[in-house]
């Protein structure tokens, strides 16, 4: 992957004194956020979530951090500090428990509990440490505190690193909501005792980076939820991350003033919605909530549905149901919210879905059309106020895309950060800390890792290459069965093709052309089967090129005899 410093090599070993901070995720990108700070010998991972594949990747179910350059230095990890519950900030603890399972994860109680169910799936028991705002651990070499902020989850942390190089402050994701659901406000007052106690550096969320002005209120999106169930004739399906607690709240509130009982759809949604309603976090009226199977007895105007795709991804149940490849059939006048942003890459597969949804003639509610969600991440009002709150010495953008990571830059700049003194890293780029001065000293090695299925690493980018094409223009296989003297055919060759657009008749015209290239190749004493198949490969691939203006993948067999 690109970088501002393509000619930077492996950093050299850190000096003593300096704390050293690397990304493995969430630079560049939206997902698979890691950050890893080394001081003293001594390893401190912040994070550790998944990306979600896009279109160019077919097959893969996620992508992983590399845990490449931190592999054979497991026995240095005192731990994984986790912000929240978010798969982007999570998802990837049990690949990495998988290579070592006894680092302690610290989080607060829900972040762990949500973690913990996930790692039972993976018959993983983790050692854990729960922590609250405002409270110190001591951490192998580091001095860890936490603050409270907002996000689009409950129990979001701030992380506050403190080592003799200096203190660092790692927001995770945050807002400013002032009027959170949970009464739970982003503590300014500690940002700013921060900022006038000396702050070194801030690694700060960029996802609004662009946006102007303040992130609306939660609150602001319950009136179109409230017009959503006033007006609903039928059934209301709810699509939202199975996450969002505060949003999932909402919904239960309007089902129980509507008169409507509540089904949750989908593993990940059941799961985290018991998680939450157990500790507390979900407040569940009795007898609301319903098991899915009890749906079809009560009348569609009393039924909400609340369940994951909110994204368009393939295997969730709002996309099974706009594809008629779900038990719960979308039928005429039935209402579905889509309860959620647009996540970048993500907009093909959203619209398709809500066509597929419009196809089936219910009504559909979303960003495009109504006010059905409010962002978890700070726009650049909130972030210049934090700039001012921290009067960071060093600025380091995290989590966002290229744009968003300038956009913060430029927000720091705007009030008073020296322009040498924001760092745009992206992953595997590492930063010391040395003297109050943050500069990058080198970079390691940081690639994507493909989850597809049980495989964990073995796809590659030649391998998504080659299902690309085979996905674009299909292929044409050639069968041959030639003498292993002679290397003359014996038999009747056969090609096929299929997804190519080109028929068996029309694939005839170039077996004169296959058998006379193996004759000349024969007369030459060229018997080798790899030889035999790139002929064949050159021979095929030219006629198609030149007669269709496609590119399908050629795969021959040889057969010796």
């Amino acid at each position: 992957m690109s970088h501002p410093h393509p000619e930077l090599g492996t950093p050299p070993p850190l000096s003593e004194g300096a704390l050293r901070i690397t990304p493995l995720g969430g630079l560049g990108e939206i997902g698979r956020n890691m950050t890893v700070f080394e001081f003293g010998g001594k390893l401190l991972i912040v994070d550790c979530g998944v990306l979600f594949p896009e279109p160019e990747q077919p097959g893969v179910d996620l992508i992983l951090p590399d845990f490449t350059s931190i592999r054979d230095r497991y026995d240095d990890v005192v731990a994984v500090v986790l912000t929240h519950g978010h798969e982007d900030h999570i998802g990837a603890v049990p690949y990495l428990l998988k290579e070592r399972a006894d680092i302690p994860l610290i989080g607060s109680q829900l972040t762990l509990a949500l973690i913990e169910a996930k790692l039972a799936e993976h018959r993983i028991r983790p050692y854990t440490l729960e922590v609250k705002e405002g409270q110190t651990e001591r951490i192998g070499p580091f001095d860890c505190s936490f603050l409270a902020v907002n996000h689009s989850i409950p129990d979001a942390l701030a992380v506050v690193v403190k080592t003799p190089a200096g203190t660092v402050l790692h927001t995770g994701d945050f807002k400013m909501d002032q009027l959170p659901l949970d009464g739970r406000l982003t503590d300014l007052a500690g940002i700013s005792r921060l900022g006038e106690a000396g702050l070194d550096l801030v690694l700060v969320d960029s996802t609004n980076a662009e946006v102007p002005g303040f992130v609306a209120s939660e609150r602001e999106i319950m009136p179109a939820l409230e017009r959503a169930f006033a007006t609903a004739q039928r059934r209301l399906i709810v699509a939202s991350f199975a996450s969002h607690v505060h949003r999932i709240q909402q919904v239960l509130d309007c089902a129980a003033k509507y008169h409507r009982k509540v089904a949750f759809i989908g593993r990940s949604m059941v799961r985290n919605m018991g998680v939450a309603r157990d500790l507390g976090y979900l407040h569940v009226p009795e007898g609301l909530v319903i098991d899915p199977k009890q749906i079809e007895e009560l009348p569609p105007e009393q039924v909400v549905l609340v369940c994951t795709g909110s994204q368009g991804e393939p295997m969730a149940a709002l996309s099974r149901m706009a594809s008629r490849d779900h038990q719960i059939r979308i039928v005429e006048n039935d209402t579905v919210v889509l309860a959620s942003s647009l996540i970048p890459g993500n907009e093909s597969a959203v619209y398709r879905v809500i066509n597929g949804l419009s196809r089936w003639g219910a009504n559909v509610v979303h960003k495009g059309n109504a006010k059905v969600h409010v962002s978890g991440h700070a726009s650049a009002g909130e972030l210049l106020y934090f700039y001012n709150l921290a009067k960071p010495r060093n600025v380091m953008p995290v989590h966002g895309e290229w744009r968003h990571l300038r956009a913060n830059a430029d927000l720091a700049v705007l009030t008073g950060v020296p322009r040498e003194r924001t760092v745009l890293a992206e992953d595997g780029v590492a930063v010391d800390l040395v003297d109050g001065v943050a500069r990058i000293a080198g970079k390691v090695p940081c690639g994507y890792v493909y989850v597809d299925g049980a495989s964990i690493g073995d796809i590659t980018e030649a391998s998504l290459k080659d299902r690309r094409i085979l996905g674009d223009e299909g292929f044409i296989s050639v069968f041959a069965v030639v003498d292993s003297d002679t290397g003359k055919i014996t038999g009747t060759l056969q090609v096929q093709s299929r997804g190519a657009g080109i028929d068996d008749e029309q694939l005839a015209a170039v077996v004169p052309k296959i058998e006379e290239a193996l004759a000349d190749a024969a007369a030459e004493g060229v018997g080798d089967v790899y030889q035999l198949q790139q002929i064949i490969r050159r021979i095929v691939g030219k006629w198609v090129d030149v007669t269709f203006r496609r590119r399908p993948m050629i795969l021959p067999v040889i057969i010796e005899v």
